[in-house]
């Protein structure tokens, strides 16, 4: 068997040929790598530059779709020609006839495998052609030069302006067409498409992946969901319950005033006319200061601030902060939808939200009571917001949003399972967590014991 090759000048014009389109290749593929890797900071030295080929580049970039429809439109046109050149190429260096001679040596050492000589001949040089050519397509014309151009972004971007500012102007009819049809389909696309992003469990588990499991970055992981979950929550959900709402009476005297405010330790106390449905303002603390020592019959409702900012229950927080920073306020009043005081809500509420929970030298060791019994039993007031009893026991705060409805404390998420006001020792259970309610009246749950699963 002997391999004949017959190399003419057409063949040695070929071979030349698919070098020079080979490297043109490899120069445009490393160009769409090289323009856009293109940082921020090199953009903002590029401008000072004021040289040529600075202002080629930038004049590039400011049209990104232009710029990539051209690479793109030229790269094709170059490999295209490569496999045409590379087909030539090969039937002059690897001749039909020869990949036939290589199959009667197969037939006749391994056997026929169901093949006549001429048919397997032509099948091992299609395949010799379409995997050479692939492989030194993708090793030399893509690989290589994209690993260069990682290295040389800038360099390469300047020797590369000037050819891409030709080839955009040679192109500028097919790629017009090709930057006009995408635009127009990205249009209509977006139309008809929900914006839907990732939930915020997938964020989560993305940020468990993300964040090294060091007992140093607990916080951090923490403070990171918590901005994730930030917007989804309501001023319902963080806000301190009416029944929980240290007030004072628009008519009580002012040694009534002074002894709330001593008790409360608050710095702002709201105050009403009749009941907590007709609030009249707020009086801060810092106003009293110089009123200390004045007679029992003192009028301290000159000191209240009559300026109220009312809040819906289902407003986010998110946008309630901007209001807080607008209109310079840091207590809010939180209404139904009938007009009456639901809770109040403060600065601090919200923030607590991101940063968890901010103590100062009056508050009390523990905000919230609950007791642990063991790793999991616990014992919550039936008041205890659910959002803190996920904190509490280690899990996500959207664990029981399936259930819990409008329902915002560990009692309004056990009526809304139950369905009814329970009884002592009535047992409701929810996915795995069960809840026994341990102290009940007639009006309300006053305490629930909550286990968890035996996984959680």
């Amino acid at each position: 068997m002997v391999l004949s090759m017959s190399i003419d000048p057409g063949t040695i014009l070929s071979f030349v040929l698919f070098i020079v389109l080979l490297i043109c290749s490899g120069l445009l593929s490393s160009s769409e790598v090289a323009f856009f890797s293109i940082s921020v900071t090199n953009l903002e030295e590029l401008k000072e530059e004021r040289t040529h080929s600075a202002q080629r580049i930038l004049h590039l970039l400011d049209r990104p779709g232009t710029l990539l429809a051209t690479i793109l439109i030229s790269n094709n046109f170059v490999n295209v020609s490569i496999i045409i050149v590379s087909e030539f190429l090969l039937r002059s260096l690897l001749p039909v006839m020869t990949c036939v001679g290589w199959a009667e040596w197969i037939i006749l050492h391994i056997g026929s495998l169901g093949f006549s000589n001429e048919s397997l001949g032509k099948a091992l040089h299609f395949t010799i052609s379409v995997v050479g050519v692939t492989m030194i397509l993708v090793l030399m014309g893509e690989i290589l030069p994209k690993i260069y151009a990682r290295l040389n972004v800038i360099p390469l971007a300047r020797s590369m302006s000037r050819s891409l500012i030709i080839l955009s102007k040679v192109f500028r009819p097919i790629t017009a067409i090709m930057v006009n049809w995408t635009d127009v389909l990205e249009k209509r696309i977006a139309r008809h498409r929900v914006e839907e992003g990732p939930s915020s469990s997938e964020i989560n588990s993305a940020i468990d992946l993300t964040v090294s499991n060091g007992k140093h970055t607990i916080k951090e992981v923490d403070i990171l969901k918590r901005i994730v979950q930030f917007a989804d929550v309501t001023a319902k959900q963080i806000m301190r319950p009416r029944t929980d709402i240290v007030a004072v009476d628009f008519d009580a005297p002012y040694s009534d005033l002074l002894h709330i405010v001593r008790d409360s330790g608050y710095s702002r106390i709201p105050v009403y006319e009749e009941d907590l449905d007709h609030i009249q303002g707020v009086v801060y603390t810092k106003d009293l200061i110089g009123y200390l020592q004045e007679a029992p019959d003192f009028q301290w409702q000159s000191l209240v601030r009559t300026e109220v900012l009312y809040i819906p229950e289902s407003k986010k927080i998110n946008d309630l902060l901007k209001e807080f920073q607008t209109e310079r306020r840091h207590i809010g009043i939180v209404v139904d939808e009938y007009g009456g005081t639901a809770g109040l809500v403060t600065l601090e509420d919200i923030m607590e939200e991101i940063v968890g929970e901010i103590k100062d030298e009056f508050d009390d060791e523990v905000e919230v009571n609950f007791q642990k019994l063991d790793e999991r039993n616990y014992l919550f007031e039936g008041k205890t917001l659910i959002n803190d009893v996920c904190r509490i026991i280690g899990i996500d705060v959207s664990t029981f949003e399936e259930a819990r409805d409008d329902a915002d404390s560990l009692a309004g998420l056990v009526l809304e399972l139950a369905g009814i006001i329970p009884r002592r020792d009535t047992v409701v259970d929810f996915n795995g967590y069960i809840f026994r309610v341990t102290k009940v009246n007639k009006k309300r749950i006053e305490e629930i014991k909550l286990t968890l699963p035996e996984n959680g």
